[in-house]
């Protein structure tokens, strides 16, 4: 969908950057970003460097960048919803309601760049872009150190203690969805999106996953 949107919007200035975050290394993300061919800049973050400077909570959130390289709009979800969550696990699939759904939520976010790049619509006064930029707590920088020990303690052979600081990382840090998961995979391959994940989605009651975008 990125690709679409880039083609169309390209000759008026307008960059996709998409950043996948992998713990595990650059060749983990590699085939995935080879595989979608696409003709806008595509980084692989191993340090979770985006998350620190933004402070990104999940996939996939974006932030919307001026061509003065300031922000108009902070990290927010780009597109997803929560539809998901009533999805059948067994067989992994959603009715063609929610489907539906998701895909005319998909298609807003979408209109919304495209109405951006076109008119500057949805781009917020620096007051308000301000005002909504996610607040980084002593817990959350506490996380982000602790997160980063672990993934090196791993790296290093020390694989108990980097769990160890990973789990109290992400108890520091729980609205860090991506921290979570980056720790699941590292510990097991598959994890992130297995029985605990579902739990934890379960736990959430009537607070969301994917908060909806204010556009």
């Amino acid at each position: 969908m990125w690709q679409t949107l880039y083609d169309e919007l390209k000759d008026k200035g307008f960059m996709v950057v998409a950043v996948a975050e992998e713990s595990r290394g650059a060749e983990h993300a590699r085939p995935w970003i080879e595989q979608s061919n696409s003709t806008y800049w595509q980084l692989i973050d191993t340090e979770h460097r985006l998350s620190d400077l933004y402070n990104l909570v999940n996939v996939p959130q974006a932030v919307w960048i001026d061509e003065t390289g300031v922000i108009v709009r902070p990290p927010e979800t780009a597109g997803s919803t929560d539809h998901f969550r009533r999805m059948n696990l067994e067989t992994r699939t959603m009715s063609p309601e929610d489907q539906a759904a998701r895909l005319a939520a998909r298609q807003a976010y979408l209109d919304a760049v495209r109405d951006w790049v076109n008119t500057g619509k949805h781009a917020l006064a620096a007051d308000a872009a301000r005002a909504e930029m996610p607040k980084v707590t002593p817990e959350i920088a506490e996380a982000r150190a602790r997160f980063r020990l672990g993934v090196w303690l791993r790296d290093h052979g020390r694989t108990t203690e980097g769990d160890r600081q990973m789990d109290i990382a992400s108890n520091l840090h729980p609205e860090s969805w991506s921290m979570r998961r980056q720790a699941a995979d590292l510990q097991d391959v598959g994890k992130a999106s297995g029985p605990d994940f579902w739990k934890r989605v379960q736990a959430l009651g009537d607070r969301p996953y994917y908060p909806a975008p204010k556009l």
